[in-house]
């Protein structure tokens, strides 16, 4: 197909392709930080192709330029509907610096690389830029960075807290979560003629109200119940309040029926609605199947590879949602806690497109999701699940109403591998090895062996990475991870199904410094342990605090937002510094320092067992 061809199948990025779309202007107007690529992984992708099978005229701005005349902005000019904003598929801030605050030297979601594209912040500078052009034109604020930041939220990059987005960006809505039934709702309510600000009861989205005092200027009705958050300032007063608060953001994000959060700011109070309930099968499938070309623009072709796209071009997601609810990760936050899985028939429609790609060349990259082995779980008893209030169904204890059964995961894999285009499917995503070893299987009833065993003979390229986090059964109670103890049977296993089918196969494990509760000792006890286990760490990171985490609370408070217990924190750049040493305590320049830091936190006899070879 010819580029102009191909051109042709893109929602149009400029007025030139408007006009060969015959439009007089756009229903709808998405502006982006990330460049567009036209695939079910990326964000501005999926709502443009959800509006457009609905019947909206969808045009895409993707990395505007917002320090010139600001044509970018204008090159549509005003949309019939609304303008949609996303900084992209992540926090701008996340995405510009480093755990150590160092500006990042590249970009993966802009061709090339190259960094630069997006401005911090991205959100709120978007949105104001078309506040000031467009003020009669609803702006409406999604993705993660709107999602994340949607309450009082500590920014690590400003050492401070903010308040909710809505505040400083002025949009008039923002949409939280994965908001394809939301943008539809919104959608429609305008097109039926309804004011921006008559729009306030559909689910996942949340703005603000002005306040005459201790009153309200306008009544907000719904058919929720109200819980009230501590104000914004209240938080600024008092670290235990703000701790608090989290406690019941989260909570209420992840319940089946959950209470509409209320939060005073200045003479504004901010609405949160509560989540659609989890998308069903055939709403998922539906946003999955949309026409995507999984390509990105041809207008970057020049301008080099966008290393996002190259990372998952041949991969296949198989459900959103995690009910692990690590503390330190974002995905419960804004796909929610319970799994939405795809059908196999919509999997293996988009296995096919994947296949007859002109660049396939037998392997997939990954048939994952956020935690690879969670497909089709749920509650046995989902009655139970509408009253749970848990974060997390499995930690500290796997929920005995989850059902963990890897049968439907292991027929999806055997469906793919029939396939004769097929040379490998790697699982390139995370797997919670937890849920097919905490509790035995002897039967293979719930196929945790066999799972296992596939995995590694067919799924497997090398290197299997998976994430204990660490060492420390303190630290790693509160990350919400399990017990070092059962990575040591992992190892065991993996080593056993090595042996057992003459593979070659390693185990890569990730891990993390610094988080909260982590001590140097801590850091000492995990080198010791996976050096006693053969490891020399290459896979780990510092931890960064990114908004609306749960050890990002308590970062800054210095609280657990659910007992409100002291916990100790690693802040100083000299402390992180010195719990990295310890991952490459194998390293030169690191063996003086590590074994003088032994000596100072009473494990002397640790430095034999260290450096002992």
């Amino acid at each position: 197909m010819s580029k102009e061809n191909i051109i042709d199948l893109f929602p149009p990025m400029n007025r030139a392709d408007m006009d060969a779309c015959g439009w007089d202007c756009p229903d709808f107007v998405y502006v982006t930080g990330d460049a567009y690529v036209d695939h079910p992984a990326f964000g501005a992708a999926v709502i443009g192709r959800v509006l457009e099978s609905h019947g909206y005229k969808v045009a895409l701005i993707p990395q505007p330029n917002w320090r010139d005349d600001l044509r970018d902005f204008k090159k549509f000019g005003k949309p019939r509907l609304f303008f949609g904003i996303s900084a992209g598929a992540m926090d701008s801030m996340v995405n510009h610096y480093t755990a150590n605050k160092r500006l990042r030297s590249n970009d993966a979601y802009t061709p090339g690389g190259e960094a630069g594209f997006r401005p911090d912040y991205a959100t709120i500078t978007y949105s104001n830029i078309l506040k000031k052009l467009y003020p009669d034109t609803p702006v409406i604020i999604g993705g993660i960075e709107a999602s994340l930041r949607r309450v009082t939220h500590y920014d690590y990059w400003a050492d401070e807290l903010r308040p909710t987005i809505m505040l400083d960006s002025k949009a008039d809505l923002g949409v939280y979560g994965m908001g394809e039934l939301a943008i539809v709702e919104i959608a429609k309510a305008l097109d039926e003629g309804k004011k921006i600000n008559e729009i306030t009861n559909v689910p996942q989205t949340f703005f603000l109200r002005t306040r005459q005092g201790t009153q309200q200027a306008t009544s907000v009705q719904s058919e929720w119940n109200d819980l009230r958050l501590a104000s914004h300032e209240e938080c600024l007063k008092d670290k235990k309040t703000y701790a608090s608060n989290f406690k019941n953001v989260e909570i209420e994000s992840n319940k089946k029926h959950a209470n509409r959060l209320l939060q005073d700011v200045g003479n504004h109070t901010l609405y949160i609605n509560p989540p659609y309930p989890t998308m069903t099968e055939a709403q998922i499938d539906a946003s999955f199947d949309l026409p995507y070309t999984r390509l990105p623009h041809p207008k970057y072709a020049k301008r080099g590879v966008i290393p996002a796209y190259e990372m998952i071009r041949h991969s296949v997601n198989i459900h959103r949602g995690c009910f692990g609810g690590c503390a330190f990760c974002t995905i419960s936050a804004h796909q929610g806690k319970f799994v939405a899985s795809r059908s196999k028939k919509s999997i293996m429609r988009e296995v096919k497109q994947v296949v007859e790609m002109e660049d396939f060349k037998g392997y997939i990259s990954d048939l994952g999701g956020p935690s690879a082995n969670m497909y089709r779980m749920k509650g046995k008893d989902e009655s139970l699940c509408e009253k749970c209030v848990r974060p997390t169904c499995i930690q500290p204890n796997i929920c005995k109403n989850l059902d963990t059964n890897h049968h439907p995961l292991i027929e999806l894999y055997k469906e793919v591998d029939k396939m004769p285009q097929v040379k490998k499917a790697t699982i390139g995503s995370g797997i919670r090895y937890d849920l097919f070893l905490t509790n035995e299987d002897p039967s293979g009833k719930l196929g945790y062996d066999e799972y296992f065993e596939q995995l590694m003979k067919r799924h497997v390229s090398g290197r299997l990475k998976v994430a204990p986090e660490h060492s420390s059964d303190e630290v790693l109670k509160l990350m919400r991870k399990p017990s070092f103890n059962l990575f040591v049977k992992l190892k065991k296993k993996f080593d056993k199904v090595n042996e057992k089918f003459h593979l070659n196969q390693q185990l890569i494990p990730y891990f993390i410094s610094s988080h909260p509760a982590c001590t140097l000792t801590d850091m000492a006890e995990l080198a010791v342990k996976t050096k006693d286990l053969g490891y020399r760490l290459e896979q780990v990171q510092d931890f960064t605090p990114t908004p609306m985490t749960l050890a990002t609370e308590i970062y800054y408070s210095g609280y657990d937002p659910y007992t409100l217990k002291p916990v100790f924190v690693a802040k100083t750049k000299q402390e992180k510094l010195d719990q990295q040493r310890f991952f490459f305590w194998y390293k030169p320049e690191n063996r003086q320092y590590v074994k003088n830091a032994l000596r100072k936190i009473g494990k002397a006899a640790w430095i034999e067992r260290l450096f002992k070879f």
